[in-house]
């Protein structure tokens, strides 16, 4: 929906300047006005003109030339480390991690808990080479962002600042869906990445369906020609939100006869044509969020319990209807419940839930006073989550106790879905969608794998959806996802046990008394290290701080909570 919110936009804005553009809400209300206005015919023929337009002109500023990182080198060791490998197998350790250039050649397993190390079953470091020492430290593989929007103009986010909070969290991948900077912007910034001229993570591009197109997309073969196209242009996947059946059909096909992989956000606008278990069934490879999957296990029903006065343009009321849809689905385990998760098993179909970008619909005061805002939050990032009728997720119009106990029971069944889903041998993987809804970016990453531990994951299984599913999810996984020989060298080292308390993954820390009763914050990733190159993530979160006070200070801004002047 987001890629017609844009298109939208420019249809009735195209005469000004991006710095004039209105939010995703705006979008939305002339989205569904022109769907009343105008035939398919003329909006699919209005999709084709803009969608080049929109993503040439809408971009945020890019990443400059590469500062930070040490390496690669010709042989790196990481000494002493307790190894999470990412396969669910549990720690080992003391290890020493070889790598050369940018990939690990060899894990030594050298001593056993409680005993000295034997010097004599160290790998020998090489003339030229570099050695660190993490002795008692943790080493899990690169983490893997599998829903990661590059920021975008609204929210005032320079590609600096997005990737660094990721990479100071260990994230050392993303897959971008929808490319809202545009296929062009988004794949010059891989390149970048791959050749580690930016600080950035290895980037997925996955495009929005029908972007750059120059004709409507109307029938199968329009579709399979614009998949063709898109494969030329050289993107990783596709991000789809809804079309016509027979449009969807041939598109998801004919990408994976042509070897590149989707996803799907199951917009409102179309779910009750084409949900999770139709694009399963052409072939799809993840579905994002949760929209599509309820609708597939109606039983008394086939549309969603709208009220009479809904309106999809009115963000709370999307909302807060949509905390109720669990409740409207066949009960946990019931044999409609098991029929539709059994068939999307059968088709190895994986779910990426995103449970951190609804969090705030839960506990608004939670997500809005979490600690890091006041320092890794831009102002305009800030300004962007507050209550507002413009901006796309700031639906807080009056948002209260029942909105929020409706919320908590739809996260009890959604999440009981998803962790059976896993149970039974289910794909799940990790992504955020940062960026909305009070959640910053690489802080709400780390908040996801908490929910997902909250859903039942033992944190071995967190770690897994967060390294190996993810990197099968993307065809990636013969070189990233996990801390094995031969693999490329994406690696995180932090001082804390994250298996123990997951919030040590947060750059901020976690909490800790002493024995001597001081507070003391732990963990907090020490390094990233991505192809090989070593990046102090103290540094980079301190590198995003100091572009959050500069803000601050040339604007004036003082964080506030929403209606306190």
């Amino acid at each position: 929906m987001y890629v017609i919110n844009c298109i939208v936009l420019v249809l009735s804005k195209c005469k000004d300047s991006t710095e004039e553009m209105q939010s995703f809400f705006f979008m939305n209300k002339l989205c569904i006005f022109i769907f009343q206005s105008i035939t398919m015919k003329k909006y699919l023929l209005a999709i084709a003109c803009t969608l080049s337009f929109i993503f040439c002109f809408a971009q945020i500023q890019k990443a400059p030339e590469k500062k930070e990182g040490d390496g690669p080198y010709t042989q790196l060791i990481i000494r002493g480390v307790v190894l999470v490998n990412g396969t669910g197998a549990p720690p080992i350790g003391p290890v020493d991690i070889v790598i050369e250039q940018n990939r690990i050649t060899k894990i030594v397993t050298v001593g056993a808990t409680g005993a000295p190390i034997n010097p004599d079953r160290r790998p020998k470091l090489k003339e030229g080479g570099k050695e660190i020492n993490c002795d008692g430290m943790y080493a899990l593989p690169g983490l893997i962002d599998m829903h990661g929007h590059i920021g975008g103009v609204e929210q005032g986010t320079p590609a600096e600042y997005v990737f660094k909070l990721w990479m100071a969290h260990g994230i050392t991948t993303i897959r971008d869906p929808s490319c809202g900077n545009g296929l062009d912007w988004v794949l010059d910034e891989k390149k970048k990445s791959a050749a580690n001229q930016i600080t950035a993570p290895r980037i997925f591009a996955y495009t929005a369906f029908g972007m750059g197109s120059k004709t409507p997309i109307v029938t199968g073969d329009d579709a399979r020609a614009w998949v063709q196209q898109n494969a030329k242009n050289g993107a990783d996947g596709i991000k789809f939100f809804g079309a016509p059946p027979e449009v969807m059909d041939a598109a998801i096909r004919e990408n994976k006869k042509l070897g590149l992989r989707s996803c799907c956000h199951h917009a409102q606008t179309d779910v009750a044509r084409w949900n999770v278990l139709n694009s399963a069934r052409a072939g799809m490879t993840s579905m994002e969020h949760w929209y599509g999957l309820p609708e597939a296990l109606f039983t008394d029903k086939t549309i969603q319990n709208f009220p009479l006065d809904y309106n999809y343009t009115d963000e709370q009321n999307r909302f807060e209807e949509a905390g109720k849809l669990w409740k409207q689905a066949a009960a946990p385990y019931s044999e409609h419940w098991n029929k539709v998760m059994n068939e999307l098993l059968a088709l190895d179909f994986t779910l990426d839930p995103t449970f951190n970008i609804y969090d705030a619909n839960r506990d608004l005061q939670r997500a809005r006073r979490a600690e890091w805002h006041e320092t890794y939050t831009l102002p305009s990032l800030w300004k962007f989550y507050e209550p507002s009728r413009q901006s796309h997720g700031s639906y807080w119009h009056n948002w209260g106790t029942e909105q929020e106990v409706a919320w908590k029971e739809n996260y009890r069944l959604w999440m009981t879905f998803v962790n059976e889903y896993k149970n039974r041998g289910g794909r799940v993987t990790a992504g955020s969608d940062n960026g909305f809804i009070y959640q910053t970016y690489g802080f709400g990453y780390i908040r996801e794998l908490e929910l997902l531990r909250e859903a039942g994951f033992h944190p071995l299984e967190v770690i897994r959806s967060a390294t190996l599913y993810a990197a099968q999810a993307l065809g990636a996984d013969k070189e990233i996802g996990t801390v094995e020989t031969g693999k490329l060298a994406d690696i995180i080292i932090i001082n804390a046990n994250p298996l123990k308390n997951l919030q040590v993954l947060y750059g901020t820390g976690a909490i800790e008394l002493t024995n001597d009763n001081k507070v003391v914050r732990t963990g907090g990733v020490l390094y990233t290290i991505k192809d090989g190159i070593v990046y102090n993530a103290k540094k980079l979160l301190a590198d995003v701080k100091q572009m959050v006070d500069d803000e601050k200070k040339k604007t004036g801004w003082i964080l506030k909570q929403p209606g306190i002047e």
